[in-house]
């Protein structure tokens, strides 16, 4: 009986031992070569830097407070904003009445911090993620006039410094024109030193 069951076991383990080098070692192997040879920035997290010092990622938003830079997306993961780990949404439907009354607070403190008129949707509600880096050009330009104040800068020099960060869709046919939030406001912050220097 042990030696009927070691001569069943015995090619059992060996396709164990096999698919377990192929698909843990070599595969994970082979790929992680691939996508360091061919897109290292992206197999590296996509992260942006400022003096040295890395900042931040450009596929994963994070809050900005200051007056003086853009707001990217409101972020619905708990328990802090932006936080990868707990990649979310609230999971609230558009007609729940928790829902909709954030979206009127945040749209309300929009109108206050930027002035009255239609606040762009995406700048009043999180992302299904609660990660997303960007903004649609409308948004950011919406927040032009703020930050330019803020930031002691001419309205014009921010709008143009806005429009050389719209990025295209992907490929010309994939998703539509956007800007990343912290790529912009690094650039914000060079165009603010640059001035007072």
């Amino acid at each position: 009986m042990l030696a009927r069951f070691l001569e069943q076991a015995k090619p059992a383990l060996l396709v164990l031992v096999v698919l377990t080098l192929l698909t843990g070692v070599v595969y994970p192997a082979c790929v992680t070569g691939l996508a360091q040879a061919l897109f290292p920035n992206q197999a590296n997290g996509s992260l942006l830097s400022k003096d040295g010092r890395i900042v931040g990622s450009a596929l994963i938003g994070q809050p900005f407070a200051d007056p003086a830079h853009f707001q990217g997306r409101p972020s619905a993961t708990a328990p802090r904003p932006y936080d990868a780990a707990a990649s979310s949404g609230s999971n609230l439907g558009p007609t729940n009445p928790d829902y909709l009354e954030t979206v009127a607070e945040r749209a309300a403190a929009l109108r206050r911090e930027n002035g009255p008129g239609p606040v762009p949707v995406e700048l009043a509600t999180a992302s299904a993620s609660g990660l997303d880096p960007h903004l649609s050009p409308a948004a950011a330009f919406y927040q032009v006039p703020r930050v330019a104040k803020a930031a002691g800068l001419e309205p014009e020099a921010v709008r143009a410094l806005v429009a050389r960060h719209v990025e295209g869709r992907q490929w010309g046919i994939l998703g539509e024109e956007r800007v990343n939030v912290l790529a912009l406001n690094l650039a914000l912050d060079a165009l603010a030193a640059n001035k007072h220097n």
